[in-house]
């Protein structure tokens, strides 16, 4: 039984952290993203039931109810796709699966911040200067800081052995994984110059090892062949060449 995504067409969006799951396991989902009915539709308890929602992504289930908030959606099917730890895995490996994906989508939402720092509703030519001057902080600052921690979250993964592939929880892939290598994924796109100069230090090899090993495996190496995979453009992650530099 397929599942149907309610997300923002053309771009990526939150929505692909979704998608990526269901690639990863191969489990059919369908979409709807007629950005003229999107909204009416999730925002409306008369068509989705109580609760209604504030903004896509949202997913319909196989059972009519609809949820959204893209950390909730991952901890609801993570399970259901054996992507929240191992076979059986408990309640608490859950929740830290869930809470390492949480984490990397603070990533995200201040990635966009860098090129909206002032406002959503404007324009980002109306907020150049601020954009600027939050790129300069979000580069020297706040992506070497979260490059660190999941620096020290994989190399400090018990279940890891000297010289194996390492993964953020266990020994196997989670959402978590897949969440991390699409805000690196996003990163490299918004940032070449800085993540050029990170990666080259050789400070957070295990991650940048990460988006390798994920980018290359089954069900997400067949979906970015495909060219299904939506490219970056306008959405949260953006390349503004005077956002970007080396430090």
């Amino acid at each position: 039984v397929s599942s149907r995504l309610q997300q923002w067409p053309g771009i990526p969006g939150r929505g692909e952290y979704i998608r990526l799951a269901f690639e990863y396991a191969g489990h059919p989902y369908t979409e709807m993203s007629d950005a003229g009915k999107l909204l009416p539709t999730i925002t409306n308890a008369s068509k989705v039931g109580h609760p209604p929602h504030f903004a896509p992504p949202a997913l319909e289930l196989p059972s009519g109810r609809m949820l959204s908030q893209t950390a909730v959606i991952l901890n609801h099917i993570a399970p259901k796709l054996g992507l929240a730890g191992a076979l059986g895995s408990t309640v608490e490996e859950r929740s830290t699966v869930s809470q390492l994906v949480c984490t990397a989508l603070d990533v995200n939402n201040e990635a966009h911040d860098v090129h909206h720092p002032i406002a959503v509703s404007k324009y980002y030519d109306d907020q150049k200067a601020a954009a600027r001057e939050r790129a300069a902080d979000f580069r020297a600052n706040r992506i070497p800081k979260f490059l660190t921690h999941f620096e020290n979250v994989l190399t400090s993964n018990p279940a890891t052995k000297e010289g194996e592939q390492a993964y953020l929880v266990g020994k196997q892939t989670t959402t978590a994984d897949l969440v991390l290598f699409h805000v690196l994924d996003g990163l490299l796109f918004a940032f070449p110059e800085r993540m050029g100069v990170l990666e080259e230090s050789g400070k957070h090899k295990h991650v940048f090892a990460l988006h390798q090993r994920v980018q290359g495996e089954k069900g997400i190496k067949e979906y970015i062949a495909s060219g299904r995979r939506q490219p970056f453009s306008d959405g949260l992650f953006r390349y503004y060449k005077e956002l970007d530099a080396k430090e």
